[in-house]
């Protein structure tokens, strides 16, 4: 089993890693929009769920990776009226994929700022 760490203070602190390969598959954790530096991105839920994305690409790609291996993701949104533009994100990088996806909206968030979070499972062929 091979781990990726983020930048997020919430994995040390609450014991998990930011994505997880084992074998082919590799586990993206709920990821939220946080800085390198542990700050919330800034800007609007567009922003937020591009960062989020980012994360999860760059941790995928960490463990050997791509966007075109991603097979799952779910988002988690704390406003209906957000859907449009963060779905039209989550276009932008899996458009031509087309993984499975689920979009739920939730009560909230860890972080009052936080409008998205977002998590991911990829299944790369090849070497573990």
């Amino acid at each position: 089993m091979k781990r990726a760490q983020g930048s997020s203070p919430y994995e040390a602190r609450y014991g998990f890693s930011r994505a997880v390969r084992v074998g082919e598959r590799i586990l993206v954790a709920g990821t939220a929009p946080v800085e390198a530096d542990g700050s919330s991105t800034p800007g609007d839920a567009a922003d937020q769920a591009r960062r989020c994305l980012t994360i999860i690409l760059g941790a995928i790609a960490e463990l050997g990776g791509s966007a075109a291996d991603v097979v799952r993701t779910r988002m988690y949104i704390v406003d209906p009226a957000d859907a449009d533009a963060i779905g039209a994100v989550h276009g932008e990088y899996f458009g031509e994929i087309r993984p499975a996806s689920t979009m739920v909206v939730v009560k909230a968030l860890l972080r009052d700022e936080w409008r998205v979070e977002i998590e991911a499972e990829a299944l790369v062929r090849g070497e573990t």
